[in-house]
């Protein structure tokens, strides 16, 4: 399939997608799938009964009195802290990573990922102790960072603009399913005892496997190779994920984009200047808004939030499967889109569609479910619908985009640096949520959800002002055909000379 990416202010660059880009895509993606995993696998072990005699007796014994606080059953920060350590290690990792993908390249960068997530499914799998369990999921959160880096950036880059879209999503569509296989693993391993929380941690071995053997056979970014003054080797690589003869204007623009990038010597001051201040602020709150949506409350103790309505233990986990099948679906639906409707329409309809289902997720909660007690039946059925619509709506959305717009909006100067921030602010944000979600649910009960509809109303105004789109503009021309344009931002897009003169009227 021949594409040509072309605007108003670039050249046509012509492109067909390539068999050997599309296996490209689908091994660098299998990083979004082990995150995806580690996602979901965390809050079905937490619920597992023998896991939590081995390192949680205190939830245990809570968990099966008759008349168990619903809403603060699970509350412990040590249980909390299983799931959060990870990201509180990809918070930091994110910015070794960032170093490791300019100096060294993306494939590089995603092999030492799946090196850190070796060591750390080892060690989860066979711990023995709470200290042992904690460093194996700060191993895990190494990888993770570094293939949260790498991984978007390497989409990115070898993707043509037209296709670029659909193409990063990829990497979130292997998230939903890294999550759909843990809540199907979950759901097997609950009953097989009492070591079924050991098979279910381990299983995150398999795909880090996939990554460093897969990443043996993927080619380096043309950008990435360029950048690293192999600029022969840059265009030969060009050459084979186009798939086209006449790469020589892209290439040149990749090679005028090196040139600027290598005249900045410290990127993370750059990305202060007023020029680099409308992809670092919209990068950096759609990590926070991402976040608070509420759906890794939602996906990291889906089995716990049902158990939580009345639903049996083996019962939840299937709901929970239910709702990542669900996920993986709709994830196509935005790769069908993205680059289709564009990104600010997929961002506005489901923070309508999202604020609608939590709001009524809340006040059935508020009116049926007391603090000891169960829904009844059919109003326990309409939350999980709900939570399955709202999923849903997440998927094809601030899931995705809030990966693909900081990956693509960012100048190449600042590009790792910048998308290292959005990475490590992500990762705090889910570190946040994950540390601090069950000891909400407890002090708030069902308020917590009237508490994310606040946010989404926050982020979809948001997205209304601030976010241009960027459906298929050329990576490197994001300055000239977006933000100079823009409404708001095209105030920091002035001359070097003049930046001082935003700063006076910004103070």
């Amino acid at each position: 399939m021949a594409v040509v990416v072309s605007n108003a202010n670039a050249p046509a660059f012509e492109a067909k997608m390539t068999v050997y880009v599309f296996i490209c895509v689908m091994i660098a993606a299998v990083g979004g799938l082990i995150f995806g995993y580690d996602i979901g696998i965390s809050g079905g072990v937490s619920a597992m009964d023998d896991f939590l005699k081995e390192f949680f007796p205190a939830v245990w014994e809570r968990k099966k009195h008759v008349h168990e606080n619903n809403y603060c059953k699970y509350d412990n920060q040590f249980l909390q802290l299983f799931t959060s350590s990870l990201y509180l290690a990809a918070l930091v990792a994110s910015f070794f990573a960032s170093a490791t993908c300019s100096k060294l390249g993306r494939r590089p960068t995603m092999q030492f990922a799946s090196i850190f997530f070796l060591i750390g499914v080892g060690l989860t799998a066979g711990a023995v102790n709470l200290v042992m369990l904690i460093i194996g999921r700060l191993f895990l959160g190494f990888g993770v960072g570094f293939g949260n880096q790498a991984v978007p950036l390497f989409l990115s880059e070898i993707a043509p603009a037209q296709l670029r879209g659909g193409l990063n999503i990829v990497f979130q569509l292997m998230v939903t399913i890294g999550i759909l296989i843990a809540n199907i693993v979950n759901y097997f391993t609950a009953t097989v005892h009492p070591y079924g929380w050991r098979i279910a941690l381990g299983g995150a071995g398999i795909p880090a496997v996939i990554l460093l053997f897969g990443s043996l056979l993927i080619i380096e970014t043309p950008t990435s190779l360029i950048e690293r003054n192999k600029n022969e080797e840059g265009k030969e690589a060009l050459r084979k994920i186009r798939g086209v003869d006449d790469i020589n204007d892209e290439y040149e623009s990749i090679v005028h984009a090196c040139d600027i990038a290598s005249q900045v010597k410290d990127p993370y001051r750059k990305l202060l200047k007023p020029a680099s201040r409308p992809p670092f602020i919209i990068g950096m709150l759609l990590q926070l808004f991402q976040q608070f949506t509420g759906i890794n409350a939602i996906m990291f103790y889906a089995p716990v939030l049902f158990q939580t309505v009345g639903f049996g233990s083996d019962a939840a986990l299937l709901s929970a499967v239910i709702t990542g099948t669900i996920n993986v679906l709709a994830t196509f639906v935005g790769i069908y889109l993205v680059d289709k409707t564009g990104r600010r329409f997929l961002l506005l309809q489901s923070s309508v569609h999202m604020l609608i289902c939590q709001l009524i997720i809340g006040i059935i909660l508020a009116k049926d479910l007391g603090i000891t007690g169960t829904l009844g039946r059919p109003q326990a059925l309409v939350v999980v619908i709900f939570v399955c619509v709202y999923v849903m709506g997440f998927a094809w959305s601030w899931g995705p985009l809030g990966w693909l717009i900081p990956s693509e909006t960012f100048p190449l100067e600042t590009r790792s640096a910048g998308f290292a921030v959005a990475v490590s602010c992500n990762m705090f944000f889910t570190f946040v949520i994950a540390q601090a979600f069950l000891s909400m649910l407890c002090g708030m009960r069902s308020g917590i959800f009237f508490f994310f509809s606040a946010w989404i109303i926050v982020m979809g105004l948001f997205a209304f002002f601030f976010i241009p789109e960027t459906k298929g503009i050329a990576i490197d021309d994001m300055r000239e055909s977006v933000w100079k344009p823009h409404w708001f931002w095209k105030r920091y897009m002035l001359p070097e000379d003049d930046h001082h003169d935003v700063e006076k009227r910004n103070a």
